[in-house]
């Protein structure tokens, strides 16, 4: 299969022209939430930008496995290797089970991903459930020399792993040099070699409440491993893409390179994609700043930054009108702003399944196909796609007016067309069209309602006459003793 799609290779630097290893199939790996509390908008980005790319994959022909992880143990407060696991604290705050924990803060990241109409992936499994083929990698790379025990715990040795490989750092940019000059030693670290080596597997405190007996304790997995041995159970030793937010590069993307390095001698993944972070208001987001925005609050509107409330899809285009790779800055008015861009393309398709047709066409369709297609080949390029999309918005809204002309050939490739971007890959939704659901159904209510009057009152022919229409609408009747029942066929 030949694909025209290139992207940008954080591993390399560069954009590349995608080619996956075994095609039509193709291996996508995405880092998912650490499940200890509300998704927010951080968590939006990843989800939308690398369900862009599944769509898009699986538009173009490909068969996707797309494999989202959830992290329910091993995350530590401190990417150093020390503090409590998050969610063993949060269970311990809120005194529950850390299973309920991540069941809970899971079903809520659900609820929000589907609000976001980002699709589920195909495969999404948890650290806590793939706990015996992390302690068999915790020994392989045991086995070959580049881990240490100590104390019970389980050390990556990256002054080993570097002195064979000469890569440590090969994805970040970090330099093993530089690392040892500026990696201070921490309270409670004297088990490593060096502060900058990182923890395969960890011995549990006493008051730890996540807790598993391996080889050389009873403890848990450090949290960079889950993803090693998740991406390449389910998708192979190689695979094609693994994606996550900028933040995660280093350590987490790091160090997964090192132990699959270490372990079978490959990178595992060909191309690394990361999404650039949201600042808001110019800020770095964070609890601390009091600039954490969850997607519920954004939603309801219940926040003090926030003016109003604004709709799952409001959100969604906010982020694919910036490149993923660019730094996007929320505020009210970006927001406001791309709300009523939103309401102006959903007005585009209404106004498009109105178009009447002439014997010829004066546009040509031809030209906003393959405009958007050049934009999302080029490295998911959504703002041009989306610029594509007004600049055809207009010439619609002129064929509306009469002052362009489409043949109904070409309408129905525009619509299908418009219908891919907007819908299929770009994974919009007409938010006007639930409530036209609703407004349907209070119609129905009403003239449900004056049938029953009318059956009270023994005029039968109004009564059947109501009956009858809401038939030929394909709206079926039922009567009950006491009221009525109603569906739409």
């Amino acid at each position: 299969m030949e694909s025209s799609l290139s992207i940008y290779n954080t591993l390399t630097r560069k954009k590349e022209k995608f080619e996956p290893y075994n095609p039509p199939f193709v291996g996508l790996y995405v880092c998912g939430p650490t499940v200890y509390g509300d998704a927010h908008l951080g968590h939006a980005r990843p989800a939308i930008t690398f369900d862009v790319l599944y769509r898009y994959l699986k538009a173009n022909g490909y068969k996707v496995r797309y494999v989202r992880n959830i992290t329910d143990v091993g995350h530590l407060e401190n990417d150093a290797d020390e503090g409590e696991d998050k969610i063993s604290k949060k269970a311990r705050l809120e005194q529950l089970e850390p299973m309920e924990v991540a069941q809970n803060y899971t079903n809520r990241y659900h609820d929000s991903m589907k609000k976001l109409n980002v699709l589920p992936p195909s495969i999404e499994p948890r650290a806590s459930g793939h706990i015996p083929e992390q302690i068999e990698l915790v020994a392989e790379i045991l086995g070959k020399g580049f881990a240490y025990e100590s104390n019970g715990s389980v050390y990556f040795d990256v002054e080993a792993y570097d002195k064979k490989y000469r890569n440590y750092g090969k994805l970040s940019g970090r330099k093993l040099e530089d690392l040892m000059a500026n990696t201070r030693n921490l309270d409670g670290q004297d088990d490593k070699k060096n502060p900058f080596d990182f923890a395969l597997w960890k011995k549990a405190l006493p008051e730890h409440i996540m807790r598993w007996k391996s080889p050389w304790s009873v403890g848990f997995p450090g949290w960079h491993l889950e993803c090693s041995v998740m991406s390449t159970k389910y998708l192979g030793e190689k695979f094609d893409i693994h994606g996550g937010g900028m933040d995660l590069m280093f350590p987490h993307h790091e160090c997964e390179i090192a132990q699959n390095t270490a372990s079978c001698g490959c990178d595992s993944a060909h191309y690394w994609m990361h999404n650039n972070m949201i600042t808001i208001n110019g800020q770095k987001m964070g609890k601390s700043l009091g600039n954490f925005i969850t997607l519920d609050e954004l939603f309801s509107g219940e926040h003090k930054l926030l003016e109003k409330a604004y709709s799952p899809m409001t959100i969604k285009f906010f982020i694919l009108q910036a490149h993923y790779r660019s730094t996007l800055d929320f505020s009210n008015e970006a927001l406001q702003a791309s709300e009523k861009g939103l309401e102006r393309l959903m007005k585009g398709v209404n106004t498009l399944n109105k178009l009447v047709t002439s014997d010829n066409s004066t546009v040509d369709v031809s030209d906003f196909e393959t405009r958007w297609r050049e934009a999302m080949d080029d490295d998911l390029n959504t703002p041009i796609a989306i610029s594509v999309l007004f600049d055809w918005t207009r010439v619609i809204n002129q064929i509306h007016d009469g002052k362009q002309k489409i043949s109904a050939e070409d309408l129905e490739q525009l619509k299908k067309s418009f219908n891919t971007i907007v819908f299929d890959i770009l994974g919009l939704k007409d938010e006007t069209a639930g409530d036209n659901t609703e407004m349907i159904a209070g119609l129905v209510e009403t003239l449900l309602d004056m049938r029953m009057e009318a059956k009270a009152n023994k005029d039968w022919a109004a009564s059947d006459a109501i009956r009858e229409r809401l038939t030929e609408l394909g709206i079926t009747v039922k009567d009950r003793k006491d009221g009525y029942d109603w569906e739409i066929n």
